[in-house]
């Protein structure tokens, strides 16, 4: 069987160990906090075995270095981590990384970064997305251009509906104002955020997410719906992402 632990890190990030009852093996999904992650495994009873990393934020790929030096791990990463350090094994799209006997998928998710990957795990039903999609949200176009990030946000979107989604920042909140912003007349919309406000009162994580809910009141994956498009105008569904993107960059 595979485990998550999730955790949170520094202000708002979260960190995620998944291991393999089975193998022993257990991966780190980013480091972002390198004490905080092999406290949480200690406290576990798990070795780390690998480090995933989505892509090569000092917030994602930061740890790295500490980790692998006192566990002896190996890193997995796309080519960007080489910024901050050497992976171990460098992987893109198409590619798969392996837990005990358990395949993960690695996904091209570019556009918050140029080299940002996902991690999908079909047995399991979850995939690691990074900074790629967050729960009513996706993350800031640092490197990327519109309709890269639009087109790794259908690869997201071609995922089985149940899929769990592991997004790395608890953002759901101010996410949540945009999305209403945006999209105000949409009712799941409206009854998810009112969940969201439930859930942050009681200091509960709004992560993970499940990826049909999110289809249905995410609007940066429903940039092809034309009620968004005639609000947020674009010809095409990657002009329309833009718009939605450029209107939270300033909301």
């Amino acid at each position: 069987m595979l485990e998550v632990h999730q955790f949170p890190c520094l202000s708002d990030n979260y960190g995620f160990l998944l291991h393999d009852s089975e193998s022993g093996e257990t991966a780190v999904i980013d480091t972002p906090e390198a004490a905080k992650i092999l406290a949480e495994a200690r406290a576990k009873g798990w070795n780390i075995s690998h480090i995933w990393n989505t892509h090569w934020h000092p917030d994602h790929a930061g740890g790295n270095s500490e980790i692998r030096q006192a566990t002896g791990c190996k890193v997995i990463a796309p080519a960007e981590v080489e910024k901050l350090d050497k992976p171990d094994r460098v992987v893109a799209h198409g590619d798969t990384v392996a837990i005990g006997k358990h395949t993960a998928q690695v996904i091209d998710v570019s556009g918050h970064t140029n080299g940002h990957i996902a991690y999908y795990l079909p047995e399991a039903g979850i995939a690691f997305v990074g900074d790629s999609v967050f729960a009513l949200g996706c993350g800031r176009m640092f490197e990327g251009e519109p309709e890269q990030f639009w087109n790794s946000l259908q690869r997201i979107k071609a995922l089985p509906a149940d899929t769990t989604l592991y997004c790395a920042h608890e953002y759901t909140q101010a996410n949540a104002k945009f999305a209403l912003h945006a999209d105000p007349d949409n009712t799941a919309l409206q009854a998810y955020c009112a969940e969201i406000d439930t859930k942050r009162a009681r200091g509960e994580p709004t992560v993970p997410t499940e990826l049909g809910r999110e289809l249905a009141t995410n609007p940066f994956l429903r940039a092809d719906d034309a009620a968004l498009q005639a609000k947020w105008g674009g010809d095409a569904p990657h002009e329309t992402f833009a718009a939605l993107r450029a209107g939270k960059d300033n909301f």
